[in-house]
C-alpha cells in the first residue's frame, strides 16, 4: 500500500498538528453505509495533520483511499509505526526481491492466514507489478500447483515455512541459494511473512473489508494512464 518519500518523511516527523479538512477519513457507520471495520473510523478533522496529508496524497494519486488507512487511523501512533515498517519491507530497492515478488509473498501467506483484505488488495498489486493477470489467483487456490518460476516457488516455500512456524533449517536457506537468493533475501522474505501475519490478524480483529476497486485492478490491459496503473505507482 504505500508510498513515497513524502510519506516516509511525514511519518518520521510524528507531526502533532491537527488537520483542518472538514471531510472524513471514513464515516461513523449507519445502517445504509458500507461497514469497513468494527471499530470507529475517525473523522479527518480529529486526526494528526501528517496522517491527513498522507491520506489525501494517496487518494489523489490512486483515485481512492484503501480502507486499511481508514481502519488503522483509529490508533494514530500505531498507524505511523505500521506504515513506516511497511515501507521498509515493501518499497526498498535493495536485494533480489522485485515488487511483484513481495506482493506474491503477501498473497500466499495471507491466504494461509485467511485474510480477505490482504489477499484481495495485494493480489491487485501483484497483477499491476507483474503484468500477469491470473498468477495471484492460482496462488490463492494452491500455490504448489501455480504456474510459478523455480525462484518464485522456492521463495514461497520459504515464506510459507516461516508463516507456518516450521522449524527453519539450513536446508531452507540452501533451497533459496540454489535459485539465486542470499541470506539477506531470506531475511526479507521472512520479515514480509512475519509483518503480514500481524497485518492479517489486525484485519481479522477489525473485520477490515477490501475496497471494491481492488477486485478488478490489473486484470484487463488498459491505457497506461488508467486508474489501476496510477494506483500501482502510488504504492511504490
Amino acid at each position: 500500500m504505500f508510498l513515497l518519500s513524502s510519506m516516509q518523511a511525514s511519518l518520521r516527523s510524528g507531526c502533532l498538528l491537527r488537520g483542518q479538512a472538514a471531510v472524513v477519513a471514513g464515516t461513523r457507520h449507519s445502517s445504509s453505509e458500507e461497514k469497513i471495520s468494527r471499530y470507529p473510523v475517525p473523522y479527518k478533522k480529529d486526526l494528526p495533520y501528517d496522517i491527513v496529508e498522507l491520506m489525501e496524497e494517496v487518494e489523489l494519486k490512486g483515485g481512492f483511499l484503501p480502507n486499511v488507512f481508514k481502519v488503522l487511523s483509529h490508533r494514530p501512533a500505531e498507524f505511523r509505526a505500521f506504515f513506516a515498517y511497511y515501507n521498509e519491507l515493501m518499497n526498498k530497492e535493495t536485494g533480489r526481491l522485485t515488487k511483484a515478488d513481495r506482493e506474491l509473498i503477501v498473497v500466499a501467506t495471507s491466504i494461509h492466514n485467511k485474510c480477505l483484505y490482504c489477499v484481495v488488495s495485494h493480489s491487485a498489486l501483484h497483477r499491476i507489478y507483474s503484468k500477469k493477470p491470473t498468477l495471484s489467483d492460482q496462488v490463492i487456490v494452491n500455490y504448489e500447483n501455480a504456474d510459478l518460476a523455480p525462484r518464485e516457488r522456492a521463495m514461497l516455500d520459504f515464506a510459507m515455512a516461516v508463516c507456518r512456524c516450521d522449524t527453519i533449517t539450513e536446508k531452507h536457506f540452501q533451497s533459496l541459494e540454489e535459485v539465486g537468493f542470499d541470506r539477506e533475501d531470506a531475511w526479507d522474505i521472512a520479515a514480509i511473512a512475519a509483518f503480514f501475519a500481524l497485518s492479517n490478524r489486525l484485519a481479522h480483529l477489525t473485520d477490515m473489508r477490501p475496497n471494491q476497486e481492488f477486485f478488478n485492478m490489473g486484470r484487463i490491459p488498459r491505457d497506461k494512464k488508467s486508474s489501476s496503473e496510477v494506483v500501482g505507482q502510488v504504492f511504490k
